[in-house]
């Protein structure tokens, strides 16, 4: 039997469909394996290039295969749809990403460290709690305006809105206790 040239691996939660090619293209094996068994099976294979989609865990299996002596190339999944020839399955979708690993003028995406990664995350967090902390200040202001309190933009005008609840009879003036909107606003 011939040495494979490239793998194409469909990735999931569970279970891989793997697609082996010889360097002429012909097929040389189409297997499903468990997430478990991935990395045993990679490293009984001799160094070849292998192609999946640049996706969600990508990376991670990018570098796991990289230590194994493999070329890793990520293809964009926008690039791997034109090469699906039949119905969208895993084995097809395994077949198409060697098919797409192949072509010569294909730009593929580097399988980035966990440093890279780790930064991305961090970058992409704050963004997320920047947006909603900016939808809940619009909510509230939204809110406030049905009650005739046209609150000041911006994160630190707490105060004026305070001022302009109280003067609608929305906020207790003094201590006591709060109901409603004004308990709303206090435990935030």
């Amino acid at each position: 039997m011939e040495e494979v040239a490239s793998i194409g691996i469909d990735l999931a939660k569970r279970s891989f469909q793997v697609h082996g090619a010889r360097a002429d293209g012909s097929v040389a094996y189409r297997r499903k394996l468990s997430r478990g068994k991935l990395l045993g099976f990679l490293g009984s294979q001799p160094p070849c290039t292998v192609a999946m989609e640049a996706c969600a865990s990508a990376h991670y299996w990018g570098r796991e295969m990289g230590a194994l002596g493999h070329e890793v190339r990520l293809v964009p999944p926008i690039y791997v749809k034109p090469f699906v020839k039949r119905n969208k399955n895993d084995a097809a979708d395994a077949e198409a990403i060697t098919e797409a690993a192949q072509r010569p003028t294909m730009h593929f995406v580097a399988v980035k460290t966990e440093a890279q990664q780790a930064q991305g995350m961090l970058f992409h967090t704050r963004d997320l709690l920047v947006r909603q902390r900016t939808q809940t200040i619009n909510a509230l202001r939204g809110h406030l305006a049905e009650y005739g309190v046209v609150a000041p933009q911006g994160q630190g005008q707490d105060q004026a809105v305070g001022r302009g609840a109280r003067r609608r009879g929305l906020w207790p003036a003094g201590g006591g206790r709060r109901t409603g909107l004004a308990a709303a606003w206090a435990d935030r």
